[in-house]
């Protein structure tokens, strides 16, 4: 197996711990892999699967970060391919100025976002991912729901093979749309999920479906018409458009358990409905989805998963 190296250079500020756990939600995410100094995914690329391997040198304020990517056939196009879906999966180059300036006239939103300052809106590697991602997680513990991922990743994701040990990529739709629904009701899935899962791979793997259109859309329009996909409801195209699509001003307001984040933080006394979620976020609307991330990293650090 080849390697190869190279270094980064986020925006500041940046921390690689709080964006991968924004980014992997829980302990038990074997797609995302955290060891506690090193990220590692495993990368489908058109010449084949890859290993990366991302640490971090510096402070969050002069950060570096050092790339190694493993694979049986690397080149400058591997490196190149790389070299786009980083930045994307964890938001390199996203500047966070505007939030902060923003959230210092905001006493509440100050304090959260001084806390974790340094974590990056991370992205999944496409839209397909976000996708199966959120319908997984349907009316489930987002830990249930991680479960049934990583089974789907090892059943269908291609393999790099780390010192006799098979590690996989998050499956790409061609190996979906041959799975029988039977498969994976095995692994799992209800038999909707399952349909649904097989519906969107095909869709996408015969070209009929081009998820890539969506990047161009409003908010408005792309939700209606992510709603129209078999199993994607009002929460899973949500959840989509900001995980997706990087789209940070949208916090879903359908996930319980981001419902509950807000509740605590704001010292609400009651539960939250959609509505009384959008009211209580008030003029810090337009940065919800920030909120989102911010209160799931707090709930992290409660279980006592990040120090921060």
């Amino acid at each position: 197996m080849r390697e190869s190296c190279f270094c980064i250079a986020p925006t500041a500020p940046f921390r690689l711990d709080l964006t991968v756990w924004t980014l992997r939600r829980r302990k038990e995410n074997a797609v995302d892999r955290w060891d506690g100094e090193t990220y590692r995914r495993v990368i489908a690329l058109p010449g084949g699967p890859v290993d990366v391997a991302v640490t971090q040198s510096g402070s969050a304020t002069a950060p570096k970060l050092h790339v190694t990517v493993l694979g049986d056939e690397l080149s400058r196009v591997v490196k190149a391919e790389i070299g786009v879906i980083l930045p994307r999966l964890l938001g390199l180059n996203i500047n966070m100025g505007q939030f902060y300036r923003f959230a210092a006239n905001h006493p509440p939103l100050h304090e959260l976002a001084r806390r974790f300052r340094g974590m990056k809106p991370p992205r999944f590697t496409g839209m397909f991912e976000g996708i199966i991602n959120a319908i997984a997680c349907q009316q489930l513990t987002l830990t249930v729901g991680i479960g049934f991922l990583n089974r789907l990743a090892t059943a269908y994701g291609d393999a790099v093979f780390i010192e006799r040990a098979a590690v996989h990529a998050f499956p790409q739709p061609q190996a979906l749309a041959v799975a029988s629904p039977g498969k994976l009701r095995e692994l799992g899935f209800s038999h909707n999920k399952s349909r649904a899962i097989i519906e969107l791979a095909q869709g996408i793997a015969s070209g009929q479906l081009e998820l890539d259109r969506f990047e161009a859309l409003p908010d408005a329009q792309a939700l209606r018409q992510l709603q129209l996909l078999r199993g994607v409801g009002r929460w899973t195209a949500e959840y989509t458009l900001l995980r997706g699509l990087g789209r940070v001003h949208i916090f879903p307001g359908d996930d319980v358990g981001a419902r509950n984040n807000l509740q605590r933080w704001l010292h609400i006394t009651k539960p939250l409905d959609y509505q009384e979620v959008h009211k209580s976020l008030g003029e810090w609307h337009h940065f919800g989805g920030l909120v989102y991330f911010h209160l799931l990293l707090r709930s992290l650090a409660e279980a006592g998963h990040i120090e921060a």
